[in-house]
């Protein structure tokens, strides 16, 4: 029981809980923008180039990994099952973009071959992926 004359006890804010709120939402949102980029290609280190341009159509992935393994769209493969893919889907009528992502370790020789057999393929684009600097 309380008298009149009692002071009243000083009014308090506790702020632990709202920082555990905070970090939760903090921890959340840095979480969810990591799924937010997209990669089609295994993780190589790209050549810089300050001429790069975004393209935005369903492509192709060639992978050259610093050993020389080929992928298409992330699945090992050999460079003949790529072509036979590629080829199959410019069969259709589209034209296929096939983007070269090759690592800078990567002979240049392994690179040329892959493009020579893509610009083999009737309607075919070739794209290769770099960063910018």
């Amino acid at each position: 029981m309380r008298l009149p004359d009692d002071p009243e006890p000083p009014f308090q804010i506790n702020i632990v809980p709202m920082i555990d709120v905070i970090f939760a939402i903090l921890t959340f949102f840095i979480m969810s923008t990591l799924f937010l980029t997209r990669s089609q290609g295994l993780p190589v280190n790209l050549p810089q180039a300050g001429t790069t341009e975004q393209q935005s159509q369903e492509q192709f992935v060639i992978t050259i990994d610093p050993s020389g393994n080929l992928a298409l769209n992330r699945t090992a493969m050999s460079l003949e099952t790529i072509e036979a893919q590629v080829r199959a889907n410019a069969a259709t009528g589209q034209q296929p973009l096939v983007v070269i992502n090759a690592d800078t370790s990567v002979s240049h020789g392994t690179v040329v071959q892959v493009m020579d057999r893509m610009r083999a393929i009737e309607g075919v684009r070739l794209a290769i992926a770099t960063e910018k600097p």
